[in-house]
């Protein structure tokens, strides 16, 4: 057994002092520092008044430092995991970008055959699949050649791994492909979408729970025409935003927590393989990228992704919306976990639950990560 002690630990509704964590696998117990004397062989790890978090999820990453979902390799995927172990993320799904059939498969196939394997780092939760089924005119940094029509049969090998799928609605063939799939445990995303209003709540009722990177690539606010971010704002789905201060601007992080709750909002990087690494030329989906003033964009100026790492995300947030630091975690641990319908093992510090946890600073600087019950970082 394992215990953290001399930490701050930030549990669903409060923030204790004075208490040790103690885990293995799973958390087994919160004590008060003076009953540790009653237990036997517990290895204590001093925390040095950081705080004590539950481990973060990102479901939407596609690569760092280098590394891209889309290489297609154990390396790739391996070396991503390791890398945003040491940004606090404990968990992740890596994220497909609309390229060709084979590229994309190929993606899978290294991410099914990762999940098996253990990696030393963030634990790969299975696939989000970001297109091919998506609009032309929101594309985005997708590449418009391997834009499809939503269809059952380009997934249906691959049910086992995808547990998310950011797709247009408004395109034909969407609706059948929704109902063809509404059984299985994958999260429908409306993204990269040009539906109207009425098309995207219509969508919501047949299955869409969730919004890709709410205000980027989608159809935006109007007073006469609400757009997809309009029937996000007046639904009930879940959504999350990438908190860079490119994609949005900050002041819109409060907007959004005011409209939709501190319980239906996620945070996300959406970073690619420049993420990390300095200003240059960088390539996403085979296209050309490049870094530069913080942002990362093709050549006509779109923006490509992200450079953003979660622990940022999350202090670019509580910095903008006021909300506290505890209310603020959730936003990267227990409300992706809910998205995913996995928040019985993995979000929160909770007895039972997956010893999935973040050490950090008053800056939400990273400390330390423990996945599983496994240190996998350490710069305490």
């Amino acid at each position: 057994m394992k215990g953290l002690k001399n930490g701050k630990i930030i549990t669903k509704d409060e923030v204790l002092d004075n208490k040790v964590l103690l885990f293995d696998k799973e958390i087994i117990e919160i004590i008060d520092q003076e009953e540790i004397d009653r237990y036997d062989r517990v290895e204590l790890m001093d925390v040095k008044g950081n705080y004590i978090s539950p481990g973060f999820l990102d479901l939407h990453i596609h690569g760092i430092k280098g590394y891209d979902t889309m290489d297609g390799n154990y390396e790739a995927v391996s070396s991503i995991s390791n890398i945003i172990s040491k940004k606090g993320v404990t968990s992740f799904l890596p994220t497909t970008m609309t390229m060709d059939q084979e590229s994309i498969y190929k993606s899978l196939d290294v991410i099914k055959d990762s999940i098996k394997k253990n990696i030393q780092g963030a634990t790969i939760l299975g696939a989000h699949l970001e297109g091919p089924f998506i609009n032309e005119k929101y594309k985005g940094a997708q590449n418009v050649d391997y834009i499809q029509e939503p269809n059952y049969k380009f997934i249906e090998d691959y049910l086992d791994v995808i547990k998310m799928i950011t797709l247009a609605p408004e395109i034909k063939q969407s609706y059948e492909f929704m109902d063809r799939i509404k059984d299985e445990n994958i999260v429908l995303s409306i993204g990269h979408s040009n539906a109207k209003y009425e098309e995207a709540l219509e969508a919501i009722n047949k299955g869409i729970s969730h919004a890709t990177h709410t205000f980027n690539a989608m159809s935006s606010f109007h007073h006469r025409e609400p757009g997809v971010v309009g029937a996000v704002f007046n639904s009930d789905i879940t959504c999350d935003i990438i908190a860079d201060k490119f994609h949005v601007h900050p002041d819109n992080f409060d907007l959004l927590l005011k409209i939709k709750g501190r319980d239906k909002i996620s945070l996300i990087t959406d970073s690619m393989r420049a993420g990390c690494m300095k200003n240059g030329i960088y390539e996403l989906g085979g296209q050309k990228t490049t870094i530069k003033n913080g942002s990362v964009r093709l050549d006509d100026g779109t923006l490509a992704g992200s450079i953003l790492t979660l622990n940022l995300a999350l202090k670019n947030f509580k910095d903008y919306s006021g909300l506290d630091l505890m209310e603020a975690v959730k936003l990267v641990s227990l409300n992706p976990a809910k998205v995913l319908g996995i928040n019985d093992s993995k979000g929160s510090i909770e007895i039972g639950k997956d010893a999935d946890i973040t050490l950090f600073n008053d800056d939400i600087d990273i400390k330390a990560t423990i996945v599983e019950g496994e240190i996998v970082y350490n710069n305490l």
